[in-house]
């Protein structure tokens, strides 16, 4: 009887979470109305902003987020594109003949240190991307408070969240 039961086909036997993932992946791909109006709203806010919830719920509770007192969550943007090296003013040297410099840090991982300079009295629990354009990545951040966290000082400086994990191998 038990058999029978569970004999579902595809996306008959999905939770709210898989459809919400789903609606964003299919928003992204193919660049809705929606994810447009949402991005032109994010340029015109600041490189790092506070938000009252997540944007991907369903990726954002996959990650540790939870509608609690003491998690927050915020949106940071992040330029795109090779990073540039400054100007050699030490002269024209062979060594200093280098056009692009390569950081050794993921863009999420930037946006995560972005994030614990202007929050300072909170830690980072984990990030994900959400969107970009042709200038900036956006990411939204989990933010917590140091009272809910053990022993988590400066965890984005670290590398001690799963982007700067990932950048440590």
């Amino acid at each position: 009887m038990g058999n029978i039961l569970n004999n579902k086909e595809d996306g008959e036997n999905m939770g709210m979470y898989k459809y919400i993932k789903e609606t964003f992946e299919k928003e992204y791909h193919e660049r809705s109305m929606i994810l447009r109006k949402r991005i032109t709203e994010w340029r015109k806010q600041g490189t790092v902003a506070r938000i009252e919830r997540p944007t991907n719920l369903s990726r954002a509770r996959s990650l540790g987020y939870k509608a609690k007192e003491g998690i927050y969550m915020a949106r940071v943007a992040v330029g795109r594109g090779s990073r540039k090296r400054p100007h050699p003013w030490g002269g024209r040297k062979p060594a200093k003949n280098v056009a692009y410099l390569s950081p050794g840090k993921s863009l999420q991982r930037q946006a995560e240190e972005k994030a614990a300079r202007t929050f300072r009295n909170l830690e980072i629990v984990n990030s994900y991307w959400v969107g970009q354009d042709g200038v900036k990545k956006y990411f939204e951040i989990i933010m917590a408070d140091k009272s809910l966290l053990q022993n988590a000082k400066g965890r984005a400086f670290r590398g001690l969240t799963s982007a700067g994990k990932k950048g440590r191998k």
